[in-house]
Formats: C-alpha cells, structure tokens, sequence
C-alpha cells in the first residue's frame, strides 16, 4: 500500500452528474510498475460505459449488458465525451477498450434504435459514429482493442480505429454491413484496407465474412491471438501484457512514434521522412531524451516522467 502512495502524483477526478462517463486519471513515477504488487485501480460505473485505471493505463470498459454493447446514442455520446477527456492527458500512456459483457466485444449497431430512426436523423448518427472513429484513431497514446468475443460491423470498426488488437481465439470479426443492404459507415471501408490488404480486406467486406481470432492474426488483422480461457478475457490479460511492454518506454517518445508512423502512411515516402523528421525534432528537447541516454551510460533503468 505504501509503494502505491509513494508512487502517486496527483490523482483528478472528473465528474458529471448524471448520465454521462466519469473520467478519473492517475499521474504517477515509477522505476518499473511491473514491481508492483498489484493494480492501483479505480472503476467509475455510468449508464454504459465504465473507466479503471492501472499505472498510467486507461481502460475504456464497455458494460451495455442487454444490448451488447451495441452502438447506440446514448453510448456513443459516452464513449466520445470519454475520449475527449482522454485526449489531452499525458499521464494516460496507454489505453484498452475491453468489453465486460461476456462473450461480446461489441454487437455493433443498435439495429433497434435505427430502426426508429428517419433518414436525416440516421445519417446524422453516423456521421457522429464516424467522428468516435476518428476521435479514437487521433488519441495521442496507443489503444489496444482486446476482443475476447463478437465484434461485427461498428465493433470490429471501433476494433480497427485501435492502434493495436488482441483477441481470443474464440472471437468472431467481421464488417458484416453488406448483409444488411449496407456498407461500413464508420471507417470500416478505410481502416480494414490498411491492415490486412485490399485484396483480402475487399473480399471481407464483400462477403460479409466473419473471421475467427487465429485467422485474424493470420490476415493482419489483430496483432496477438491467444487461446479463450475460463473466465473468458484471455484477450484482455494479453492487451495488458502489451500495454506493460509499452509503459515502461518513454511515453514522449511513443507518441511521437505514433504521429510519425499515422501521418507517414498516408503520403508519399519524403513526405513521410519529413513528419519523422519534424516528430523527431520534438523528442530531442524533452527530459526524456536526457534521462534516457542518461541510464544507458550509468547501466540502470531509466525513469521517464513524460517531460
């Protein structure tokens, strides 16, 4: 208890009063947070989506229990005020979007509510479920989907708007708008593409294919895939051990790696050479750097502040 009070900055509660996401953070220094004995954790509960929190790791826990996390406007208009909070936080260094609904990740639109919907007023709902993709995509840190059960059509979208994505073997993927008369309306169309190929990515949406968890690591399209466990959040234990790996390195550093490698991708090879160059640029001021070099040179681990 004392190592965990020793390692706290400051912590900053945000809170709303009704019906909206409680936003909490944690600021913290420590040599190696893996050396601790357990998680410092804190789980606000909302309508439907919660927020815990573990070391400079934030997770986004999606917890709509009857809908199945389906994407409907009361979740959404949580899920982006939640992301904005997120935005301008450095103490956050990373971010897991996880699901606390067994065997579901998220069932993708809430086919009931847009049953009710008119056309201005559905189209207006997309457009802000497009904007959460984006919203997701444009967080500074790296986000982790750990998919330990269904994510079809807008899940698999959120999913994709992720830098990163585990899931269990058990796990069922696929943009499955096509068989529903419609198309991925919330990036689908874009970022599957850039993960797995035109080809392949092509031939998914076509068809309307769902892809299992070991196949997805095997088109690109999650980064780990590991065997469903009994308590059904084997994805989940692997997005944490990914999101340990990340923290200990320089969180400056990381971001900026983020911003070179998404604005990179998308112009031609000098163009890219000069946002790396410009990303690189902003590392080489920072405490970070120093602290780095540093610790290589007196052979200890290095204690990164995020400065």
């Amino acid at each position: 208890q004392s190592t965990l009070l020793d390692s706290l900055n400051y912590l900053l509660v945000f809170c709303r009063m009704r019906n909206v996401v409680k936003l909490s953070y944690l600021s913290c220094q420590l040599v190696n947070p893996l050396q601790l004995p357990r998680p410092f954790l804190f789980i606000y509960v909302c309508l439907s989506v919660c927020v815990s929190l573990w070391l400079g790791i934030v997770e986004v826990l999606m917890c709509r229990h009857r809908a199945r996390n389906s994407l409907g406007h009361a979740f959404v208009g949580q899920m982006r005020e939640l992301v904005s909070g997120l935005h301008y936080d450095s103490a956050v260094r990373v971010v897991v979007f996880r699901s606390l609904v067994p065997g579901v990740f998220c069932a993708g639109a809430d086919l009931k509510e847009r049953a009710q919907m008119s056309n201005p007023v559905a189209e207006k709902f997309v457009h802000g479920l497009r904007s959460l993709m984006n919203e997701i995509a444009a967080l500074p840190m790296p986000t982790i989907a750990a998919v330990d059960g269904f994510a079809l059509g807008g899940g698999l979208e959120l999913a994709l708007a992720c830098d990163l994505r585990t899931a269990a073997f058990s796990a069922q993927m696929g943009l499955i708008e096509t068989t529903r008369g419609l198309l991925p309306g919330a990036g689908g169309s874009q970022r599957l593409p850039r993960a797995v190929g035109f080809a392949v990515a092509k031939e998914l949406i076509f068809t309307g294919r769902r892809v299992g968890g070991q196949q997805a690591l095997e088109l690109g399209l999650v980064n780990r895939a590991v065997p469903q466990n009994k308590s059904g959040d084997a994805a989940h234990k692997e997005a944490l051990n990914l999101a340990r790996e990340i923290i200990p390195q320089g969180p400056i550093a990381v971001r900026m790696a983020k911003e070179a490698m998404n604005r990179g991708i998308e112009v031609d090879i000098a163009s890219g050479m000069a946002i790396e160059g410009m990303c690189y640029a902003r590392v080489i001021p920072t405490r970070d750097r120093q602290e780095g070099m540093a610790a290589f040179i007196e052979k200890r681990t290095p204690r990164y502040t995020g400065e």
